[in-house]
């Protein structure tokens, strides 16, 4: 390994053995697991987001496979690179009888037709491939390469994870930074390992700066404490793709918590949103729709709170809108909760999807128009108004639907309310 590389590529473990988390797919006993030490491989996936070990396991599998190892970045990479690999696949594979493993990080940056170049050589066994992505493979990678691949997820590294990296980078003369002779405070590190958000790169970079920057103290050491900890991993940078699962991801847990009445978890999800740069005008567009869903006629001014913040954000912008934002998916969150109102239009549509458009009862068609009289539309309306409570019990739904009952009011908020009332007016 150079010693100009940096820390987090000179610290990549070369057997499976010295690979700090993700025990949950390399764990001994695992599948994983097995097929590297087995030498048996077949086409994979690994998907996570960056700094957790995507890039590690394929050098694990390079230094313990006997198949050819050949690897290749998505985002430089063309078409003549992969034809040369294939070539050579070919070669190695009629020659010797040795397979080969073609590793590509950042597959999703490969179109649709390079992805396609690539499937029959995967299929008839010429290549064994190995991608890696940050992106949803079934968002971003041809389903018919996924069909042909096990896809594994990989999870953010637990904070012990990082701790151990960062104390091995601290000490290790080898390939860390032992020779430097540094010591990094107990604080320090637990900052580290939190900040870094489960992303090894991020907190071995922090360390490895936090080092070659820092004065030696009296005793000859160089200390990173908690100050110099904090300066060195500065603000991290969230991870979201406003075209990925994380956007789907985010905002699904946004919608759920405001559903769920916790504005903590509501207020937090929507900040990470903003932070990530969420387009202010979809987020608001989020809590009318769950000021109408999720809250109703429990609290009809949960949409009219929700209505007037949209309004408010597009007209004040950034970074005040936030407040606003904030305000109305507090406000949304600690409403009463009613789902009636999308009830009763989703049994409605169903209503119209399985019986069509039934005729309307001769007694509510329209008679302004000439001749509707003489057809006897209108025939038998009674005016609600001229009746004691303003209500006179008719049938209002088309005959085949008359006693359907669509929207029916809970016992929450308003709602009960208005279920008070209903009952109160047919008495």
């Amino acid at each position: 390994m150079k010693k100009e590389a940096p820390l987090a590529s000179r610290l990549r473990p070369g057997n499976l053995d010295e690979v700090v988390g993700q025990q949950h797919i390399i764990g001994r006993g695992k599948l994983l697991y097995r097929a590297i030490k087995a030498d048996k491989l077949g086409s994979l996936i690994f998907y996570g987001p960056p700094g957790t070990g995507k890039t590690t396991l394929a050098k694990v599998i390079a230094n313990t496979t006997s198949a050819r190892f050949c690897q290749m970045n998505a985002t430089t990479a063309g078409k003549k690179d992969m034809e040369e690999a294939v070539k050579e696949a070919k070669e190695a594979l009629g020659m010797y009888g040795q397979k080969t493993i073609l590793f590509i990080d950042e597959i999703h940056r490969f179109n649709k037709g390079q992805q396609d170049y690539l499937l029959p050589f995967v299929e008839d066994g010429t290549l064994i491939l190995i991608g890696a992505t940050t992106e949803n493979p079934y968002f971003e990678v041809n389903k018919a390469l996924l069909s042909r691949s096990r896809i594994f997820e990989l999870k953010p590294l637990a904070k012990e994870d990082i701790k151990e990296l960062i104390r091995r980078a601290v000490c290790d003369r080898e390939r860390g930074m032992g020779a430097y002779d540094a010591v990094i405070d107990e604080d320090a590190a637990d900052f580290l390992a939190d900040a870094a958000g489960g992303d090894a790169r991020a907190a071995l970079n922090a360390v490895e700066l936090g080092i070659l920057t820092t004065d030696r103290g009296a005793d000859g050491k160089i200390h990173i404490d908690l100050a110099a900890a904090q300066e060195c991993i500065q603000k991290r940078a969230v991870g979201y793709d406003k075209d990925g699962d994380s956007h789907y991801d985010t905002i699904s847990a946004f919608i759920k918590s405001m559903r769920g009445s916790d504005p903590n978890a509501a207020v937090y999800y929507l900040a990470r949103m903003l932070y990530a740069g969420e387009d202010v005008k979809f987020i608001a567009r989020r809590i009318m729709i769950c000021a109408a869903e999720d809250v109703g006629n429990a609290d009809p001014q949960a949409l009219t709170v929700a209505v007037s913040a949209a309004q408010a954000v597009e007209r004040i912008g950034m970074p005040e809108g936030q407040i606003i934002l904030s305000q109305a998916a507090a406000y949304v969150a600690c409403a009463p909760k009613s789902n009636a109102a999308c009830t009763a239009i989703s049994r409605a549509m169903e209503a119209v999807e399985e019986r069509g458009g039934l005729p309307v009862p001769v007694h509510l068609q329209d008679r302004h128009y000439s001749g509707a009289a003489k057809l006897g539309r209108g025939d038998g309306y009674k005016y609600a108004h001229d009746y004691p409570k303003h209500y006179v019990e008719q049938q209002y739904l088309p005959d085949g639907l008359k006693d359907r009952i669509f929207y029916e009011p809970t016992e929450n908020g308003y709602e009960k309310t208005i279920r008070e009332y209903m009952r109160w007016m047919r008495e």
